[in-house]
């Protein structure tokens, strides 16, 4: 059975035991030259923690995994201040895989969404950066662009450009 998106090969397992993702990177007007941005996710089951036990998995290394992402790093003491240490008047809903948070950048000043994922959900990290990664090579003009993540500790959270229109559920359902 094929996952979700196609083009990054199928979900059971079969095949290579790495997977390519390839991503154009911008390219400015009146410049003829495009590079392209190759990353390799590992797809090694035998390396992959077991769900049952989120306190065995190995840190992240500076120059591993994430050297890739084209989404930007934060700390989890950057966007603690962006939401006001995650406030409850900054809440702005809450779901299966966790509460989102209106914030601002202090670097910045964007206004943004930030997504703090459950602690005790079953996502290791190496699922993490996958789903990072994808989400920041994923670009439509119907979809909410991811902006950056933080993988601080044992803290997971994605942040999301902010749409002040609310919702899609809110609009279907409202």
């Amino acid at each position: 059975m094929g996952g979700c998106f196609p083009c990054f090969g199928s979900s059971n397992g079969e095949g290579s035991d790495v997977k390519e993702v390839t991503k154009k990177d911008s390219v400015k007007e009146g410049s003829a030259a495009q590079s392209h941005h190759v990353s390799r996710v590992s797809s090694d089951k035998s390396k992959s923690r077991s769900a049952s036990d989120p306190k065995k998995e190995p840190p992240i290394p500076k120059d591993g995994p994430t050297a890739h992402i084209a989404a930007q790093t934060f700390t989890f003491r950057e966007l603690a201040a962006a939401t006001k240490n995650f406030r409850p008047e900054c809440l702005l809903g809450e779901g299966g895989f966790g509460r989102v948070y209106k914030g601002r950048l202090e670097s910045t000043g964007q206004v943004v969404a930030v997504k703090q994922l459950d602690r005790n959900g079953l996502q290791g990290n190496r699922e993490f950066l996958v789903e990072v990664l994808m989400l920041s090579l994923l670009h439509h003009p119907n979809l909410v662009n991811l902006i950056g993540y933080c993988a601080d500790g044992d803290q997971r959270l994605l942040v999301y450009e902010f749409m002040p229109l609310g919702s899609l559920e809110d609009h279907l359902h409202g």
